[in-house]
């Protein structure tokens, strides 16, 4: 019989309402293939417009993240949760009304964009990580695998809705019934270590002008932004970013370029959104035992070699499917990696604010990615240079991740500032 340790018979229903917000969080992208059809039907929109929607949001996000982190930081994720849950789906659903004007797109997915950054990979990690410490990496994978169960359930759920009810009454349908539960489930068990602190307090009869605040340590924001560690995840994790979602937005024509027909294509990319889900769980409890560098280093080299089997035309099926794997085992680790080495570099003092700025690399890259594979494509015909570019870059990520230094031992808070005990493992 399996034992659950106490943080997780005390927090998992944490993470359980993570997961699903930050499925909502990612049901925009997950259900805009479903949409480009009927969009073209009514409306005569290219396909460039409804992409346009996509890098719109991705611009907004990274331009908003480092403030939502700073909020949160004040506040608790709580705060900021639950108004987003209401506002994102709001805003989404402004979808229904458009009546076919081009404008009426992007500025329904820029008031989206501003609304769901509140309900971000910072919200959830920043709650999940200051929650959990001995099981930190697998908390953090099963939250942020919350984007991957996105990808696997939305875009069949959305082609039923629309086929039922039109697409207007599925954006209403998705927006609020989604929206609803994950009000629900964050509204009763979405409590991060600073509402833990505040009902401690309150339930100890503590009477103070201000509320308490949660002990927290951790770098302060001027010693983070002299990490070099730091700034070599960031570094990594942009180019990761921009190489993988390229690879995602555009890994059906990459599959037909080496010989595989649409519809085998079609059924790899989802074995591959599969595989992300293991990769979410296989490297939070590989974080958990080993360390964050090796695990990040290790998986970047194994994409690397992955996108090098894809390059020079058609190959064998083996390898074409060992390729996909791979990649999508990549798709499912890399955000997650990310974040466990910015919390075991930065600590939870100022995690929000220091986090904010990584998601704002992150959103950068996911913006980038697919233009640059177009515009790769577009000049040479193929994607042979965006896959050797793939390579020389995921190469580039693991040397930054396989030598980064041990991380510090927040546990011991009286250690100077600027002079963080490093951590024995």
């Amino acid at each position: 019989m399996i034992s659950l340790s106490p943080e997780w018979k005390l927090s998992w229903t944490l993470v359980a309402a993570s997961f699903v917000g930050f499925l909502f969080h990612s049901m925009p992208i997950s259900a805009l293939s479903a949409y480009m059809a009927p969009l073209e039907a009514e409306f005569g929109w290219s396909r460039t417009l409804l992409s346009a929607g996509i890098s719109l949001g991705s611009a907004v996000g990274a331009f908003l993240t480092p403030l939502i982190g700073a909020i949160v930081d004040r506040f608790g994720s709580r705060r900021v949760v639950l108004p987003g849950i209401v506002l994102s789906a709001l805003s989404w659903a402004l979808l229904a009304a458009m009546t076919g004007e081009e404008w009426q797109w992007l500025l329904v997915f820029f008031t989206h964009a501003v609304f769901n950054v509140m309900i971000g990979a910072v919200l959830w990690t920043t709650a999940v990580a200051g929650t959990f410490k001995s099981s930190q990496g697998l908390a953090l994978g099963l939250t942020l695998a919350g984007a991957t169960g996105a990808h696997t359930i939305i875009p069949p759920l959305t082609v039923f809705l629309i086929a039922e009810f039109g697409w207007r009454m599925s954006v209403i349908l998705l927006s609020g019934g989604l929206g609803a539960i994950a009000f629900i489930l964050c509204f009763v068990f979405f409590f991060d270590q600073q509402d833990r602190t505040r009902a401690a307090a309150k339930g100890q009869g503590t009477k103070k002008a201000k509320e308490p605040e949660a002990v927290l340590t951790g770098l302060s924001l001027s010693e983070a932004a002299r990490n070099r560690a730091l700034w070599r995840v960031g570094l990594s994790i942009l180019i990761i970013m921009a190489l993988t979602i390229g690879f995602l937005v555009h890994q059906i024509e990459i599959l037909r370029s080496v010989g595989v027909s649409r519809v085998s294509a079609g059924w790899l990319a989802g074995l591959a959104g599969a595989m992300g889900i293991v990769g979410k769980v296989v490297t939070g409890l590989l974080l958990d035992r080993f360390r964050g560098n090796w695990v990040g280093g290790l998986t970047m080299g194994a994409a690397a070699v992955a996108f090098a089997l894809l390059i020079g035309g058609p190959a064998s099926p083996a390898l074409i499917i060992f390729a996909m794997l791979v990649n999508g085992y990549t798709a499912g680790a890399k955000l997650q990696i990310a974040s466990y080495l910015t919390v075991r570099y930065a600590g939870m003092r100022n995690f929000g604010k220091i986090y904010g700025v990584v998601s704002s690399l992150v959103a950068a890259g996911a913006g980038a990615g697919p233009i640059i594979a177009g515009i790769s494509y577009d000049m040479t015909g193929s994607y042979g240079q965006f896959l050797t570019a793939g390579v020389i870059g995921l190469f580039i990520s693991a040397i930054l991740l396989f030598t980064l230094p041990r991380y510090p031992d927040w546990s011991r808070p009286a250690q100077p500032l600027g002079e963080p005990a490093l951590a024995k493992v």
